[in-house]
C-alpha cells in the first residue's frame, strides 16, 4: 500500500514526490560528460595561445587544470580506484600548469609516463560507463566524444615519449615551421590529424617506432567513428515530453 504524503490541504503521492525530487537533483551530477566534453574541447582550443600571452597562458593553466579534476569526477572510479585516479592526476596537473618542454629527462620521462597511464585510466574507466548505458542517451554520446578527445590526448603524450628517446623522431618542416624541434603542441596537432586521416601538413614522423603509433593511431580513430559513435547515434532516441 502506498504511503501518502500530506502537503497543506492536499494529499500527494510520495512516488510522485521522490520523483520530482530525483528530477531536481544535481545539475553536474547528471551532465558529467557533457562538462568534460566542454573543458577537454576548450583546452584543446587554448593550447596555440598557452605561450603567446599572459592570459592565454593563465586561462589554458586554469581550463586545463579544471579538465582533469573534472575527468576524475566524470569517470565516477569506485573508492577503491579513487585515491590511485587522483594520485596519477598530480603529474598530469603538473605537466598543465608548467608546461615541460620535451626532452630525454628521466623526470620528464617520469612524469609524462605517468600522465599517459592517468590518461588510460581515465578511458578505460569512462569506456566501461559508455559501454554499461542500455539505452544510449545524449550523456552517453558526450562520453564517448569524450574518449575521443582523450586518446587523442594520449596518443599525444605517447609520441611525446617516442620524442623524448629518440629526438629525430619527427622531422619539422622548416617551410611551415617557426622551429625546430618539436613542443607539446606539435604532438597534439600531430595526433589529432593522424587520427581523423586529416594528414598533419609540416610534420613527418621518421623512425620506425613513430610511424607504428601513427598507424595503430589512426586505425583506431577511423575505427571508433564508424563502429561506436555511429551505434550510439544510430540508436538514440531523444525523449520527447507530452
Amino acid at each position: 500500500m502506498r504511503k501518502r504524503c500530506t502537503i497543506g490541504d492536499g494529499v500527494l503521492d510520495c512516488s510522485m514526490m521522490q520523483g520530482i525530487q530525483s528530477r531536481r537533483g544535481p545539475l553536474l551530477g547528471g551532465h558529467r560528460f557533457f562538462l568534460l566534453f566542454v573543458f577537454l574541447l576548450a583546452t584543446l582550443i587554448l593550447f596555440p595561445y598557452a605561450e603567446a600571452s599572459h592570459f592565454g597562458s593563465y586561462a589554458f593553466r586554469i581550463i586545463g587544470s579544471f579538465a582533469i579534476i573534472v575527468s576524475v569526477y566524470a569517470a565516477n572510479v569506485h573508492r577503491g580506484l579513487l585515491l590511485f585516479a587522483i594520485v596519477l592526476a598530480i603529474p598530469a596537473l603538473f605537466e598543465r600548469i608548467v608546461l615541460p618542454q620535451v626532452n630525454a629527462h628521466s623526470f620528464f620521462i617520469f612524469n609524462s609516463v605517468l600522465t599517459l597511464v592517468f590518461d588510460v585510466v581515465i578511458v578505460v574507466v569512462i569506456f566501461r560507463h559508455v559501454l554499461a548505458a542500455e539505452e544510449p542517451t545524449s550523456e552517453t554520446i558526450f562520453g564517448a566524444l569524450c574518449l575521443y578527445l582523450l586518446v587523442g590526448f594520449s596518443f599525444a603524450s605517447i609520441y611525446g615519449l617516442v620524442a623524448a628517446f629518440q629526438p629525430n623522431a619527427f622531422y619539422l618542416d622548416p617551410r611551415t615551421n617557426l622551429h625546430s624541434v618539436p613542443d607539446r603542441f606539435d604532438f597534439i596537432y600531430y595526433s589529432f590529424c593522424t587520427m581523423t586521416s586529416l594528414g598533419a601538413a609540416g610534420i613527418t614522423p621518421v623512425s620506425p617506432q613513430a610511424r607504428s603509433f601513427s598507424i595503430l593511431e589512426a586505425i583506431l580513430g577511423v575505427l571508433y567513428l564508424a563502429v561506436l559513435i555511429a551505434g550510439l547515434i544510430g540508436a538514440y532516441r531523444p525523449k520527447y515530453r507530452a
